[in-house]
């Protein structure tokens, strides 16, 4: 790839949604808050360590939030930002066309 192909919103686009998981973690995120063991249930074959490291990819890149709860045991909840939530159209599409 040249420089002027690594900073298209394409290049971008795929170097944070391409990861494995990224995809089908947001596809869980659009019907609702999540708790990490709600997603581990729903994403068969990912291990905690994987999801733990695409989630906090995705909270890096403004895609989705956590909210901590102060309690014992400690609550943790996933949701998708403004910004994830505008990805509910390409995974509706994706999803439509793999079908």
């Amino acid at each position: 790839m040249d420089s002027k192909c690594e900073e298209c919103g394409v290049a971008n686009a795929i170097k944070i949604m391409g990861a494995k998981w990224s995809m089908l973690i947001l596809r869980d995120l659009f019907t609702g808050t999540k708790r990490f063991g709600e997603l581990q249930k729903s994403l068969a074959g990912i291990s905690p360590k994987t999801l733990s490291i695409r989630l906090n990819e995705l909270e890096k890149t403004g895609i989705i939030r956590r909210k901590f709860y102060a309690q014992v045991p400690l609550k943790v909840e996933y949701s998708l930002t403004h910004k994830g939530q505008s990805f509910e159209k390409d995974i509706e599409s994706m999803r439509s066309w793999g079908e």
